[in-house]
């Protein structure tokens, strides 16, 4: 759950990151891919932390 969240987040991130910076649909496309990738690896990371601390 955490990591779809993040993907999500990520990409609205990079959408409106491409946006603010007067790109085209493709640059668009590009950041939020890009951001949801990262995000997604910052996701995973922190399902996996979480999961390890939960089983003590």
């Amino acid at each position: 759950m955490i990591v779809i969240a993040a993907a999500v987040l990520g990409a609205l991130i990079g959408g409106f990151t491409a946006k603010r910076r007067d790109g085209n649909r493709l640059d668009v496309l590009q950041y939020a891919a890009g951001y949801a990738l990262a995000f997604v690896i910052v996701g995973m990371i922190a399902t996996v932390l979480i999961d390890r601390a939960m089983r003590g």
